[in-house]
């Protein structure tokens, strides 16, 4: 735990340092959107924005999942980074929403945009993403909390990257609606990429069976355990990434020692699926159901 707890600190660091440069260039990308009229830099600005408030609301996931358990909350608050990373998804669509709504009213009445400002910034936006992204790819990659920062992060990048393609267009070729439809192709493939996050993080919170852990197999190879006769009423979920729960029934020989088949039983569960929560109880095969068996 006291590892987990360091490199938290070393994340939140870097989290830390990632939302303050956000926060200078944001409101560069503003001003610089408003004096050339461009939506690509004023769609990026509104992304940005909201990656101040995901980095925000990802570090103070960190510091409250930190908290020590209660009484009340015995698994304590690590999934308030799965919350945190749910809201950073749907922040995501909201700003998708907002930007094909300005796309669609500016390809009614495309208006007139300074290309040449317009790349200065978004070129100024792409450098402070690309640092951004360096620092926070140094973190816990099998965080979703920190998957949800990431997300922001590139797909502020596509932003900028989308915002100079537009300008270059509309220098070359005088071409305006390029500013609006490469800002609804930015945010297509802002929605492509949030939606696994979305998923994900919906599928923790609703106890589902982690992705990458088949319970059936789990099933099996708590059966193969020397002793154990079958296994039922089994559940595998996770209570924030990476940390996976199990519960289930085991049936066991009444003449072999339990405490051996237990701990068989977490040592197999341990090396090959990676889980160390569990709880297991341990059943005596009835007369009866060892007669059925050897009928």
């Amino acid at each position: 735990m006291t590892m987990r707890h360091e490199t938290d600190s070393a994340d939140s660091r870097r989290i830390g340092w990632a939302l303050a440069l956000t926060v200078g260039y944001f409101f560069a990308e503003v001003i610089g959107g408003l004096l050339t009229n461009s939506l690509a830099l004023l769609s990026d600005a509104g992304h940005m924005f909201s990656d101040i408030a995901a980095l925000g609301l990802t570090l103070c996931a960190f510091q409250i999942a930190r908290r020590p358990a209660t009484s009340k909350r015995t698994y304590g608050y690590q999934r308030m980074e799965i919350l945190a990373a749910l809201i950073n998804g749907l922040i995501l669509w909201l700003v998708v929403g907002i930007i094909f709504t300005e796309a669609y009213r500016r390809l009614m009445d495309p208006p007139q945009v300074q290309p040449v400002g317009m790349l200065i910034v978004a070129a100024g936006g792409l450098a402070v993403n690309i640092v951004s992204g360096r620092i926070l790819y140094a973190c816990d990659h099998g965080s979703l909390n920190i998957r949800a920062a990431l997300l922001h992060v590139l797909g502020d990048a596509l932003g900028s990257i989308g915002a100079i393609l537009a300008a270059v267009i509309m220098l070359w070729t005088g071409w305006y609606f390029a500013d609006p439809v490469i800002s609804v192709v930015i945010a297509l493939l802002i929605l492509y990429t949030s939606w696994e996050l979305v998923r994900e993080s919906v599928d923790i919170l609703m106890q589902s069976v982690p992705r990458g852990i088949d319970a059936e197999e789990v099933q099996r190879a708590m059966e193969q355990v020397t002793g154990v006769i079958k296994v039922h009423d089994l559940h595998v979920w996770s209570v924030t990434s990476g940390v996976f729960t199990l519960t289930a029934h085991a049936v066991v020989c009444p003449d072999d020692s339990a405490q051996a088949i237990l701990d068989e039983i977490e040592a197999e569960l341990k090396s090959r699926f990676d889980i160390e929560h569990t709880t297991i109880q341990l059943e005596t095969e009835s007369r009866e159901e060892k007669e059925f068996r050897n009928f």
